[in-house]
């Protein structure tokens, strides 16, 4: 098992080519895209994937970063803005170790990286665990979409083969399932009108649903939590 990486809105074809590129110098076999500007597949991403021609052969494309990461039991978000999220944010070569880590446990991890000219939007953002930044200069923190996936790769190749701790990590629901919890959990809340004042509703939701992700919770909590979400609204 490998990681996943993940192209949310990717713009321009040569992009996709580069970072195809990447992934096969370090070994990466799973590209995901969503929703490409331009369209699948590419002639631009062609010319510049270089000898990585058949891993764009195997590109998978979905329409959102929900149905790209459904398979998935832990994903982090690049992104510049990381201490303004409130999420747990990990520097590239700490987040390798991570997720080296959570691959010898037997997870499925990923990373999302965004468009050229937005980065992640923070609807993007919230379908991850936690957020990943790479240590640039202040002054200039823009990094080309495919020099990031450059420097996450490397980082991951260079992390190797890492043993579980000893505490051996359980195994998280699937992305799917946490979903599907949110939807309904958010549903509810809606109807008890649980946010009193609806401004104030985007920011309430995304720290909820931040601190239910930290938790990690299994398939077995995530049917307990929707057990006790019925259960609530009176359901059986």
């Amino acid at each position: 098992m490998s990681i996943s990486i993940i192209l949310v809105r990717p713009q321009m074809g040569e992009n996709i080519g580069a970072a195809a590129r990447a992934c096969a110098n370090f070994g990466v076999r799973d590209l995901r895209l969503v929703a490409p500007r331009d369209g699948w597949p590419n002639p631009k991403a062609v010319d510049m994937a270089g000898r990585a021609i058949d891993l764009l052969d195997e590109t998978t494309v979905f329409e959102t970063t929900a149905e790209a990461v459904a398979d998935c039991q832990f994903v982090l978000a690049t992104t510049s803005r990381a201490r303004a999220i409130n999420m747990p944010a990990l520097a590239a070569r700490e987040a390798a170790t991570e997720l080296r880590n959570r691959v010898a446990a037997g997870q499925k991890v990923a990373v999302l990286f965004g468009p050229e000219r937005t980065g992640l939007e923070n609807e993007d953002v919230l379908q991850a665990d936690g957020v990943l930044w790479i240590p640039v200069a202040p002054e200039y923190p823009s990094l080309n979409l495919a020099q990031a996936a450059v420097v996450v790769l490397s980082e991951w190749f260079a992390a190797g083969e890492v043993p579980p701790a000893a505490d051996a990590l359980g195994e998280p629901a699937p992305r799917a399932e946490l979903q599907g919890m949110f939807d309904q959990l958010e549903t509810e809340l809606d109807a008890v009108n649980f946010w009193k004042v609806p401004e104030k509703k985007e920011l309430m939701w995304r720290n909820i649903r931040a601190g239910l992700l930290r938790a990690q919770l299994t398939s077995q909590e995530v049917a307990t939590w929707r057990g006790m979400i019925r259960a609530l609204r009176g359901g059986d």
